[in-house]
């Protein structure tokens, strides 16, 4: 018997199982990008203190909306940082109230780019024209997820993996002997590109959903234009190959502890390629003869793991290499489940490190699962115990005590999973 767990079940159910009556989905892609003159404070960097100063690639949120006849489900990818706890709660309330759709039955999700606004809090002299793009970006992701569902069809689903070797362990050991932020190419690292292709019964693109482990990190914190990252770059080159007839909707991976081989810097070129290549693998298999399901019942649920919390004592100073930890408040895991016949997402509510990904992959009973992180709210970074054994950056800021998160968060899925063998 697994280890028993602090879990809160949200929504009347939690799961739901229902017979397909007929397969469909629709998708859409809606512009967030603010003015190039508006000034806004940066997300992802602490160091990054001055307002945006242009605009090298737009930002969108891109909706997949999805329904077997019974029940509606979507999932939303948007281009920031973070979906915060708040900006879930208000999402969560607004799309139920526009489209119907229940709130186990959301997921969504940020692609985790370092290049987009901040979500908040903000200076108050940063706020008067920070507030109106937060608004703006909440009214376009209702908006996307309306523009999927009025243009929902019958629909099938298929799914394939390809590699993408563009990132690394980022995880190094340091010349002092300690472990720091760097280049760690034989650490653990998962190269698999996961693609979940929709289309119609005719054969016409939907939508994609991508699935990658990497941070949107390539621009470092002297860059100050507008950008995507790698997650942008790679779903436009997606769309742009098909004629913009597909959307495609991206979703990191276990990726705390994974950066792009390129990066942090200011060279855009780099971002370029890097998407390119990336872009390339997943066209590559979508473009591949797959199996395709016409019955696809959706499965959905949320749960909530609870765990200890600590943090850096006030005199700690990770720069010197001292270090030391006092109790905090407990740590609230949001966990989500969005099934779509033969495949799983699996949402998680941090930014978790690649073994946890790695060893639910392995222990799920369903072969396509794909974890998606930065989901339905944001609580820390998210460790595998083993991980605790090497401080660095990761273990600094997590809120976390170790032996607990990596457990809760792979045993309750199983769980859940398991139910619907």
């Amino acid at each position: 018997m697994r280890k028993a767990l602090s879990l809160a079940l949200l929504g009347a159910g939690c799961l739901m199982a229902v017979p397909a009556q007929g397969f469909r989905a629709g998708a859409a892609r809606v512009e967030i990008t603010p003015a190039a003159d508006a000034a806004l404070p940066m997300a992802g960097y602490g160091a990054r203190v001055e307002p945006h100063k242009g605009v090298h690639d737009s930002l969108y949120v891109r909706a997949l909306v999805l329904d077997d006849g019974e029940r509606k489900a979507a999932l939303v990818s948007c281009d920031i940082i973070f979906i915060t706890n708040d900006l879930h709660a208000r999402l969560t309330e607004r799309i139920g109230r526009e489209t119907g759709i229940a709130p186990d039955g959301l997921l969504i999700a940020a692609t985790h780019t370092h290049g987009a606004p901040s979500l908040g809090p903000v200076k108050p002299e940063f706020e008067a024209r920070w507030r109106p793009w937060r608004e703006t970006l909440e009214q376009r992701a209702a908006e996307a997820v309306r523009k999927a569902a009025a243009v929902m069809q019958p629909a099938r689903l298929a799914v394939g993996t390809g590699k993408a070797w563009v990132n690394t362990n980022r995880r190094a050991r340091l010349a002092s002997g300690g472990w720091g932020l760097g280049v760690n190419p034989e650490g653990p690292s998962d190269k698999t590109v996961g693609v979940i292709r929709i289309e119609s019964v005719s054969g016409d693109l939907i939508g994609l959903v991508i699935n990658y482990s990497v941070h949107g990190t390539v621009m470092g914190p002297r860059n100050y234009e507008i950008t995507g990252d790698l997650p942008g770059v790679t779903a436009r080159y997606v769309e742009e190959h098909f004629g913009d007839r597909v959307v495609a909707l991206w979703t990191s991976g276990a990726s705390g502890d994974q950066n792009a081989i390129y990066g942090p810097g200011t060279d855009f070129g780099r971002m370029t390629i890097l998407g390119r290549i990336l872009g390339e693998e997943v066209v590559k298999v979508a473009e591949q003869r797959l199996r395709t399901w016409t019955r696809v019942p959706l499965r959905t649920a949320q749960r909530v793991v609870t765990c200890p919390g600590r943090k850096l004592t006030a005199d700690s100073k990770p720069e010197d290499n001292k270090i030391a930890f006092e109790d905090a408040e407990p740590v609230h895991i949001r966990l989500s489940l969005l099934q779509m016949g033969p495949v799983v997402l699996a949402g998680v509510s941090g930014e978790v490190l690649t073994e946890i990904g790695a060893r639910l992959k392995r222990e799920s009973p369903f072969s396509h699962t794909l974890m998606v992180t930065h989901a339905n709210g944001s609580c820390c970074y998210i460790p595998d115990d083993a991980a605790y054994a090497q401080e660095s950056y990761e273990i600094w800021i997590s809120r976390l005590k170790p032996g607990c998160a990596e457990n809760g968060i792979v045993n309750t899925f199983l769980e859940i999973l398991e139910g619907q063998l």
